[in-house]
Protein backbone atom coordinates (compact mmCIF):
# COMPACT_ATOMS: atom_id res chain seq x y z
CA UNK A 1 0.00 0.00 0.00
CA UNK A 2 1.30 3.42 -0.94
CA UNK A 3 0.44 6.24 1.43
CA UNK A 4 1.38 9.81 2.29
CA UNK A 5 1.62 11.59 5.63
CA UNK A 6 -0.18 14.94 5.54
CA UNK A 7 -0.38 17.61 8.22
CA UNK A 8 -3.86 18.87 9.01
CA UNK A 9 -4.14 22.65 8.74
CA UNK A 10 -6.44 25.02 10.61
CA UNK A 11 -9.25 24.47 8.12
CA UNK A 12 -9.29 20.71 8.63
CA UNK A 13 -11.64 20.52 11.58
CA UNK A 14 -14.30 18.48 9.81
CA UNK A 15 -11.68 16.08 8.49
CA UNK A 16 -10.18 15.65 11.94
CA UNK A 17 -13.61 15.00 13.41
CA UNK A 18 -14.37 12.27 10.89
CA UNK A 19 -11.19 10.28 11.35
CA UNK A 20 -11.01 10.79 15.10
CA UNK A 21 -14.58 9.56 15.63
CA UNK A 22 -13.88 6.56 13.43
CA UNK A 23 -10.83 5.79 15.57
CA UNK A 24 -12.84 6.02 18.79
CA UNK A 25 -15.48 3.68 17.38
CA UNK A 26 -12.97 1.18 16.02
CA UNK A 27 -10.66 1.05 19.08
CA UNK A 28 -12.58 2.33 22.13
CA UNK A 29 -10.12 0.75 24.57
CA UNK A 30 -7.07 2.44 23.06
CA UNK A 31 -7.88 6.00 24.08
CA UNK A 32 -8.48 7.96 27.25
CA UNK A 33 -11.50 9.64 25.66
CA UNK A 34 -14.65 8.11 24.15
CA UNK A 35 -16.87 8.32 21.08
CA UNK A 36 -19.87 9.42 23.16
CA UNK A 37 -17.86 12.30 24.61
CA UNK A 38 -16.33 13.61 21.41
CA UNK A 39 -19.29 13.24 19.07
CA UNK A 40 -20.86 16.07 21.07
CA UNK A 41 -17.97 18.45 20.31
CA UNK A 42 -18.93 21.55 18.34
CA UNK A 43 -17.25 22.41 15.00
CA UNK A 44 -15.42 25.16 16.87
CA UNK A 45 -13.96 22.62 19.28
CA UNK A 46 -12.48 20.59 16.44
CA UNK A 47 -11.07 23.71 14.82
CA UNK A 48 -9.53 24.81 18.12
CA UNK A 49 -7.54 21.58 18.28
CA UNK A 50 -5.86 22.46 15.00
CA UNK A 51 -5.19 26.07 15.97
CA UNK A 52 -3.11 25.22 19.04
CA UNK A 53 0.44 26.44 18.22
CA UNK A 54 1.91 23.83 20.58
CA UNK A 55 0.49 20.83 18.75
CA UNK A 56 0.46 19.26 15.31
CA UNK A 57 -1.90 16.70 13.76
CA UNK A 58 -1.07 14.39 10.85
CA UNK A 59 -3.14 11.93 8.84
CA UNK A 60 -2.00 9.05 6.67
CA UNK A 61 -3.67 9.07 3.27
CA UNK A 62 -3.96 6.06 0.97
CA UNK A 63 -6.06 5.90 -2.18
CA UNK A 64 -7.69 9.21 -1.33
CA UNK A 65 -8.86 8.00 2.10
CA UNK A 66 -7.57 8.90 5.56
CA UNK A 67 -6.27 5.72 7.17
CA UNK A 68 -4.19 6.95 10.10
CA UNK A 69 -3.98 9.74 12.67
CA UNK A 70 -1.52 11.05 15.25
CA UNK A 71 -1.04 14.18 17.33
CA UNK A 72 2.09 15.57 19.00
CA UNK A 73 1.70 18.20 21.72
CA UNK A 74 4.44 20.24 23.38
CA UNK A 75 4.25 20.51 27.15
CA UNK A 76 6.63 21.20 30.04
CA UNK A 77 9.77 21.22 27.90
CA UNK A 78 8.89 17.90 26.32
CA UNK A 79 6.30 16.50 23.95
CA UNK A 80 3.40 14.08 24.25
CA UNK A 81 2.32 11.71 21.48
CA UNK A 82 -1.40 10.97 21.50
CA UNK A 83 -4.40 9.97 19.39
CA UNK A 84 -2.37 7.39 17.44
CA UNK A 85 -4.60 5.19 15.29
CA UNK A 86 -4.38 3.23 12.04
CA UNK A 87 -7.42 1.94 10.17
CA UNK A 88 -7.80 -1.87 10.07
CA UNK A 89 -7.30 -1.99 6.30
CA UNK A 90 -3.93 -0.22 6.62
CA UNK A 91 -2.43 -2.09 9.56
CA UNK A 92 0.81 -3.95 9.03
CA UNK A 93 1.82 -1.63 6.19
CA UNK A 94 4.20 0.65 8.11
CA UNK A 95 1.67 3.47 8.53
CA UNK A 96 2.03 3.69 12.30
CA UNK A 97 5.81 3.75 12.08
CA UNK A 98 5.72 6.64 9.60
CA UNK A 99 3.27 8.58 11.77
CA UNK A 100 5.57 8.16 14.77
CA UNK A 101 8.60 9.22 12.75
CA UNK A 102 6.86 12.33 11.39
CA UNK A 103 5.63 13.48 14.78
CA UNK A 104 8.91 12.77 16.58
CA UNK A 105 10.85 14.65 13.91
CA UNK A 106 8.63 17.70 14.49
CA UNK A 107 9.07 17.46 18.27
CA UNK A 108 12.83 17.40 17.77
CA UNK A 109 12.72 20.46 15.50
CA UNK A 110 10.52 22.23 18.04
CA UNK A 111 13.23 21.79 20.68
CA UNK A 112 11.65 19.06 22.81
CA UNK A 113 14.13 16.95 24.75
CA UNK A 114 11.76 14.04 25.37
CA UNK A 115 8.62 12.46 23.94
CA UNK A 116 6.18 10.67 26.22
CA UNK A 117 3.11 8.56 25.55
CA UNK A 118 0.68 6.20 27.26
CA UNK A 119 -0.07 2.75 25.84
CA UNK A 120 -2.70 0.31 27.06
CA UNK A 121 -0.99 -2.77 28.44
CA UNK A 122 -3.11 -5.19 26.42
CA UNK A 123 -2.32 -3.35 23.16
CA UNK A 124 0.69 -5.52 22.36
CA UNK A 125 1.09 -4.29 18.78
CA UNK A 126 1.34 -0.65 19.89
CA UNK A 127 3.80 -1.46 22.66
CA UNK A 128 5.96 -3.44 20.24
CA UNK A 129 5.97 -0.51 17.79
CA UNK A 130 7.00 2.00 20.43
CA UNK A 131 9.75 -0.31 21.68
CA UNK A 132 11.14 -0.62 18.13
CA UNK A 133 11.15 3.16 17.90
CA UNK A 134 13.26 3.46 21.04
CA UNK A 135 10.60 4.23 23.64
CA UNK A 136 11.21 2.71 27.06
CA UNK A 137 8.89 2.30 30.08
CA UNK A 138 9.18 5.09 32.62
CA UNK A 139 7.70 2.94 35.38
CA UNK A 140 4.53 5.02 35.64
CA UNK A 141 1.15 3.27 35.27
CA UNK A 142 -2.48 4.24 35.67
CA UNK A 143 -5.99 3.07 34.87
CA UNK A 144 -7.30 4.05 31.44
CA UNK A 145 -9.62 7.04 32.06
CA UNK A 146 -12.24 5.78 29.60
CA UNK A 147 -12.16 2.23 31.00
CA UNK A 148 -10.63 1.93 34.51
CA UNK A 149 -10.66 -1.86 34.19
CA UNK A 150 -7.69 -1.53 31.84
CA UNK A 151 -4.21 -0.40 32.82
CA UNK A 152 -1.86 1.67 30.70
CA UNK A 153 1.87 2.33 30.99
CA UNK A 154 3.91 5.41 30.29
CA UNK A 155 6.77 5.29 27.75
CA UNK A 156 9.45 7.86 26.99
CA UNK A 157 11.82 8.53 24.13
CA UNK A 158 14.70 10.86 24.93
CA UNK A 159 15.64 13.26 22.15
CA UNK A 160 18.62 14.45 24.19
CA UNK A 161 20.10 11.21 25.57
CA UNK A 162 20.90 8.04 23.66
CA UNK A 163 23.20 5.04 23.83
CA UNK A 164 26.64 5.81 22.48
CA UNK A 165 27.79 4.60 19.09
CA UNK A 166 31.32 3.60 18.07
CA UNK A 167 31.82 6.87 16.21
CA UNK A 168 31.14 8.77 19.45
CA UNK A 169 34.22 7.37 21.18
CA UNK A 170 36.65 10.21 20.26
CA UNK A 171 34.24 12.85 21.59
CA UNK A 172 33.66 10.85 24.79
CA UNK A 173 37.37 10.39 25.40
CA UNK A 174 37.97 14.10 24.80
CA UNK A 175 35.44 14.93 27.54
CA UNK A 176 36.98 12.39 29.92
CA UNK A 177 40.35 14.09 29.51
CA UNK A 178 39.08 17.66 29.73
CA UNK A 179 39.70 18.27 33.44
CA UNK A 180 42.74 18.26 35.75
CA UNK A 181 42.22 14.64 36.82
CA UNK A 182 41.34 13.27 33.41
CA UNK A 183 44.26 15.01 31.74
CA UNK A 184 46.69 12.84 33.73
CA UNK A 185 45.15 9.49 32.78
CA UNK A 186 43.62 9.75 29.31
CA UNK A 187 45.46 9.38 26.02
CA UNK A 188 44.95 9.77 22.30
CA UNK A 189 41.20 9.41 21.50
CA UNK A 190 42.22 7.35 18.46
CA UNK A 191 43.90 4.70 20.62
CA UNK A 192 42.48 1.29 19.71
CA UNK A 193 42.14 0.37 23.37
CA UNK A 194 39.27 2.84 23.70
CA UNK A 195 37.43 1.16 20.84
CA UNK A 196 38.05 -2.28 22.33
CA UNK A 197 36.60 -1.08 25.64
CA UNK A 198 33.59 0.41 23.86
CA UNK A 199 32.91 -2.88 22.05
CA UNK A 200 32.92 -4.73 25.36
CA UNK A 201 30.54 -2.23 26.98
CA UNK A 202 28.27 -2.23 23.95
CA UNK A 203 27.99 -6.03 24.00
CA UNK A 204 27.10 -6.19 27.70
CA UNK A 205 23.34 -5.93 28.44
CA UNK A 206 24.17 -4.74 31.97
CA UNK A 207 26.30 -1.81 30.79
CA UNK A 208 25.14 1.35 29.02
CA UNK A 209 27.42 4.08 27.71
CA UNK A 210 25.17 7.12 27.32
CA UNK A 211 25.70 10.40 25.49
CA UNK A 212 23.82 13.69 25.41
CA UNK A 213 23.50 15.09 21.91
CA UNK A 214 22.48 18.59 20.83
CA UNK A 215 22.40 19.79 17.24
CA UNK A 216 24.24 16.67 16.16
CA UNK A 217 27.11 17.20 18.62
CA UNK A 218 27.94 15.01 21.62
CA UNK A 219 27.98 17.32 24.67
CA UNK A 220 27.74 14.94 27.62
CA UNK A 221 28.40 11.36 28.65
CA UNK A 222 28.03 8.88 31.51
CA UNK A 223 28.18 5.14 32.00
CA UNK A 224 25.46 3.14 33.75
CA UNK A 225 26.21 -0.34 35.06
CA UNK A 226 23.49 -2.56 36.51
CA UNK A 227 24.86 -4.67 39.36
CA UNK A 228 23.32 -7.85 40.72
CA UNK A 229 23.84 -8.76 44.36
CA UNK A 230 22.43 -10.89 47.14
CA UNK A 231 21.97 -8.00 49.57
CA UNK A 232 18.63 -6.24 49.87
CA UNK A 233 16.84 -9.47 48.91
CA UNK A 234 18.81 -9.80 45.68
CA UNK A 235 18.00 -6.28 44.46
CA UNK A 236 19.72 -4.80 41.44
CA UNK A 237 21.47 -1.45 41.77
CA UNK A 238 22.64 1.09 39.20
CA UNK A 239 26.20 2.42 39.32
CA UNK A 240 26.80 5.80 37.62
CA UNK A 241 30.34 6.43 36.41
CA UNK A 242 32.34 8.86 34.26
CA UNK A 243 29.84 11.73 34.23
CA UNK A 244 31.14 14.51 31.99
CA UNK A 245 29.67 17.59 30.29
CA UNK A 246 31.47 19.36 27.44
CA UNK A 247 33.07 22.68 28.42
CA UNK A 248 30.89 24.52 25.89
CA UNK A 249 27.71 23.31 27.63
CA UNK A 250 28.60 23.60 31.32
CA UNK A 251 26.47 25.80 33.52
CA UNK A 252 23.29 25.11 31.50
CA UNK A 253 21.80 22.42 33.72
CA UNK A 254 22.71 19.49 31.48
CA UNK A 255 24.51 17.55 34.22
CA UNK A 256 21.46 17.73 36.48
CA UNK A 257 19.23 16.47 33.67
CA UNK A 258 21.64 13.64 32.94
CA UNK A 259 21.59 12.36 36.51
CA UNK A 260 17.82 12.67 36.80
CA UNK A 261 17.44 10.79 33.52
CA UNK A 262 19.74 8.05 34.83
CA UNK A 263 17.74 7.82 38.06
CA UNK A 264 14.46 7.52 36.13
CA UNK A 265 15.99 4.85 33.88
CA UNK A 266 17.19 2.85 36.88
CA UNK A 267 13.80 3.18 38.60
CA UNK A 268 11.97 1.99 35.46
CA UNK A 269 14.29 -1.00 35.31
CA UNK A 270 13.41 -1.89 38.89
CA UNK A 271 16.69 -1.01 40.57
CA UNK A 272 16.52 -0.56 44.35
CA UNK A 273 19.36 1.94 44.49
CA UNK A 274 21.47 4.33 42.44
CA UNK A 275 25.05 4.80 43.58
CA UNK A 276 28.16 6.68 42.44
CA UNK A 277 31.59 7.77 43.61
CA UNK A 278 33.25 11.16 43.25
CA UNK A 279 36.90 12.08 43.73
CA UNK A 280 37.57 13.87 47.03
CA UNK A 281 38.97 16.87 45.17
CA UNK A 282 35.73 17.49 43.25
CA UNK A 283 34.01 19.61 45.89
CA UNK A 284 31.69 21.26 43.36
CA UNK A 285 30.55 17.81 42.24
CA UNK A 286 29.87 16.85 45.87
CA UNK A 287 27.56 19.82 46.31
CA UNK A 288 25.88 18.94 43.02
CA UNK A 289 25.14 15.35 44.07
CA UNK A 290 23.98 16.52 47.51
CA UNK A 291 21.45 18.80 45.81
CA UNK A 292 20.09 15.80 43.88
CA UNK A 293 19.40 13.85 47.05
CA UNK A 294 22.50 11.63 47.17
CA UNK A 295 24.11 11.11 50.57
CA UNK A 296 27.81 10.60 51.28
CA UNK A 297 27.08 7.40 53.20
CA UNK A 298 30.28 5.44 52.50
CA UNK A 299 34.03 5.93 52.27
CA UNK A 300 35.41 4.63 48.97
CA UNK A 301 38.83 3.07 48.39
CA UNK A 302 40.65 2.43 45.12
CA UNK A 303 43.85 0.54 44.36
CA UNK A 304 45.57 1.26 41.05
CA UNK A 305 46.98 -2.07 39.88
CA UNK A 306 49.19 -0.82 37.05
CA UNK A 307 51.80 0.70 39.38
CA UNK A 308 51.07 -0.73 42.86
CA UNK A 309 52.64 -3.80 44.44
CA UNK A 310 51.56 -5.36 47.72
CA UNK A 311 54.25 -6.60 50.07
Amino acid sequence: MEFDIVRLGEGGGARLREIRLRALQDSPDAFGSSYDREIAFSPEKWSERLKNPDSRWWVAVAGGADVGLVCMMLEDGGAHLLSMWVAPEARGMGVAARLVDESVAWARRAGADEVGLWAVDQNHAARALYTRKGFTPSGRTMALPSNPALMESHYVLSLLFRLARREDVPAIVAMLGDDPLGATREGDPADERYLAAFDRIDADPYDELVVAERDGKVVGTMQLTYLAGLSRLGAERCQIEAVRVAASTRGQGLGRRMIRWAIDRARARGCAMVQLTSDKSRTDAHRFYDSLGFTASHVGYKLTLSSTKLS
